[in-house]
């Protein structure tokens, strides 16, 4: 019986040893390769990180682009009738998105009205407008309802700022010297 369990015990610790001996070698592997993989990855820096670092900087250069365009293309207020027909302009205005925009920019956005059919008009006008011009893109724009109204200002305070500015604009001049520290034209 002592030999018995003398040689169980032997038999347990082959076996206990061989696992932990094919354990620890994978492991040891799996190491050395997780070291190579990190020297490398050390070596290479900062060069794996700096396309998503520039997407960080470009992304919200790219949500004011949308939103620029979205006004841009905003249909508002003043260029439906009151029934919600779209006016001379506002025909004018759809065309030249469908066919003058860049063309991933050519979504339309409607100014949401006062009540629901008014809002329906809108839309149905703008989808007849876009129906009736032939658009060079083989894709046909979209029409969104929207809730931001672009910022207009009236034409005769656009011209006064216009003229004020024009006004007080100093008269051109050269300089005195030049960027070698000579004298300029203007001291002879």
């Amino acid at each position: 019986m002592k030999r018995t369990v003398h040689n169980f015990r032997a038999v347990f610790a082959a076996l206990a040893l061989g696992m932990v001996a094919s354990t620890a070698a994978g492991d040891w592997h799996s190491f050395w390769h997780g070291v190579h993989v990190d020297s490398h990855r050390n070596n290479a820096w900062p060069d794996p990180f700096n396309e998503a670092d520039a997407m960080q900087v470009v992304a919200p250069f790219e949500v004011m682009k949308n939103n620029g365009w979205r006004l841009h293309n905003t249909i508002g207020n003043e260029l439906f009738r009151g029934d919600g027909v779209l006016l001379a302009s506002g025909n004018r205005r759809v065309e030249w998105i469908a066919n003058q925009a860049p063309q991933a920019r050519r979504d339309v956005f409607v100014m949401r009205g006062r009540t629901p059919q008014e809002t329906d008009a809108r839309v149905e006008s703008v989808r007849q407008t876009l129906a009736s011009i032939q658009s060079n893109s083989g894709q046909p724009a979209q029409v969104w309802v929207t809730d931001v109204e672009p910022s207009t200002a009236s034409g005769a305070w656009a011209t006064q700022i216009n003229r004020t500015w024009l006004q007080e604009l100093p008269p051109p001049r050269l300089p005195g010297t030049s960027a070698s520290g000579k004298e300029g034209a203007t001291q002879k």
